[in-house]
């Protein structure tokens, strides 16, 4: 099934509003969703929504959060977001970043008491126009084991990086400090296709192909895989988004982050309060002069574009691949897997919310 960029925003805008939510915060959720499916992130765009709609049924989403700003110092806030989902509260948190950064040339928001926040590039790239870099990061569900060990302690952990670059060309680097995200097992899942060694094990720790492997008390394995691949490396990325998005800010860390995945439940007295973000951006004006660096950057990317591939490859800029993808999206309009249409589907009836 193939639907247009404005058909599906407005599809997931209505949505929201069904479920008690303002319009304003409704339209955010759609901006993130259908931005995912855009850009081909479609493990994080409208294949999420019946999981929103889950967490707002059971009482763990509030729709019609009071939000609260905290100006600790002054470029840096702490965001209480009372529960609100994380589409909304980390784009609002954002935006008062770049409120603060017109003024002292960075901020940062620790967000606590949260939901997932969905893809984090959404969030980063808040501040391109005002040529400021962004950065979001967030914890998740527990479903990855530290380096060595077999217990679900950390999730996915995504990090991102944007540098507003010139002519639309721009460095974005959105990476989760798993060697896979859930999402993809939920994509081979649906295609009924193994998992390529490496990216998770089994309840004992074995290495398993087995893309439902997560719901039979499996687990996912950081960025590197193993101790010859250097998973050290992604322990260490995960734990710092851990502690930046949850510690610092006092959200639940570790695992007992709230999960978003239906085979898991909140564990009781969790230290820490809901689901943790740290988004902030700086002003590339502090640098230097932004044509200079826009010009940098372009010659940056061009050499590095230009340096020898392997045979039968590409040497890509990171954010180039979902560019290319959201360019023939805009025109030919994003695919719908059978699987997540049938679910859209169920949702259009049951809110009595049309989808075209």
């Amino acid at each position: 099934m193939i639907i247009t960029h404005q058909e599906l925003h407005r599809f997931i805008s209505d949505v929201f509003e069904k479920k008690g939510m303002s319009h304003e915060h409704a339209v955010i959720c759609a901006d993130v969703l259908s931005f995912a499916d855009l850009r081909g992130i479609d493990s994080h765009g409208v294949a999420r929504l019946s999981g929103y709609l889950r967490l707002i049924d059971s009482g763990r989403i509030n729709v019609n959060p009071n939000i609260k700003f905290e100006r600790r110092k002054k470029t840096q806030i702490r965001v209480n977001a009372d529960g609100a989902i994380g589409l909304v509260s980390a784009h609002l948190a954002m935006q008062e970043c770049i409120n603060i950064t017109h003024d002292y040339g960075t901020a940062w928001a620790g967000i606590y008491n949260s939901n997932h926040f969905g893809v984090a590039a959404h969030h980063a790239i808040q501040g391109f126009s005002h040529n400021f870099i962004g950065f979001a990061m967030t914890n998740a569900s527990p479903l990855v084991v530290p380096a060595n060990g077999v217990e679900r302690m950390l999730g996915t952990n995504p990090i991102c990086v944007a540098i507003p670059g010139k002519n639309g060309k721009s460095f974005i680097l959105d990476m989760a400090t798993s060697t896979a995200a859930n999402g993809k097992l939920e994509i081979a899942q649906r295609q009924k296709k193994e998992i390529p060694n490496g990216w998770a094990v089994d309840a004992l720790g074995n290495s398993s192909t087995d893309p439902h492997v997560l719901g039979q008390k499996g687990a996912l394995l950081p960025l590197g895989s193993d101790a010859e691949h250097g998973f050290h490396k992604g322990y260490g990325l995960s734990a710092w988004v851990d502690i930046f998005s949850a510690v610092l800010p006092g959200a639940s860390w570790g695992p007992w982050a709230p999960p978003f995945v239906s085979f898991l439940q909140p564990k009781a007295e969790a230290p820490g309060k809901g689901l943790g973000h740290f988004v902030g951006c700086w002003d590339m004006e502090g640098f230097n002069d932004v044509s200079e660096i826009h010009d940098q950057l372009d010659d940056w990317m061009t050499r590095f574009k230009a340096s020898s591939p392997l045979e039968n490859h590409e040497v890509l800029i990171p954010g180039e691949p979902e560019a290319r993808i959201q360019a023939s999206r805009i025109e030919n309009g994003i695919p719908i897997v059978e699987e997540v249409w049938r679910d859209l589907m169920n949702i259009s009836v049951e809110l009595n919310v049309t989808l075209k």
